[in-house]
């Protein structure tokens, strides 16, 4: 495989750079804004689970214990 120059790479890097489409402010915040709340409802939830089991596996062990 050949090897490839610095300035070679930097050029290259640039134009594979210029290829991407950056999001623009709106669509930034608004994503934002999504992560966020699916953030919380998922902590939510798996908060709840957390509670569930740990009260069922509570319940279980003072079965088996008395």
């Amino acid at each position: 495989m050949a090897k490839t120059s610095p300035g070679e790479f930097v050029r290259q890097v640039r134009v594979e750079t210029g290829k991407i489409a950056w999001p623009t402010r709106a669509e930034t915040v608004r994503m934002t804004i999504m992560v966020l709340i699916m953030t919380t409802v998922l902590s939510l939830f798996f908060l709840g689970v957390d509670q569930v089991s740990g009260r069922l596996v509570k319940a279980l062990l003072s079965l088996a214990a008395g």
